[in-house]
């Protein structure tokens, strides 16, 4: 157990912020699978633009790592240019 004030609210806000992350980040691959099982061109497009802002702002934060969103965007719009 942490001896110091200033570890044990480091602690609490770990936790708080581990908890706000491990949320974003689900609900972008939530975000993911939902524009993967689209079959629209017009409905992928307006979904593409969200997941894209949300994969940006997870690499900012340090979520992820800034290629792995890259990556993803990548094979996400290519995904989108593809359907009819």
């Amino acid at each position: 157990m942490a001896n110091h004030k200033s570890s044990i609210k480091r602690i609490r806000a770990n936790a708080a912020k581990r908890l706000r992350n491990r949320y974003q980040a689900k609900t972008t691959r939530n975000a993911i699978k939902k524009l993967r099982s689209t079959t629209t061109k017009a409905e992928a497009a307006t979904l593409l633009t969200k997941v894209i802002s949300m994969l940006d702002r997870l690499a900012k934060k340090n979520v992820i790592h800034k290629n792995k969103a890259s990556n993803n965007k990548s094979k996400l719009t290519k995904f989108v240019n593809g359907l009819k």
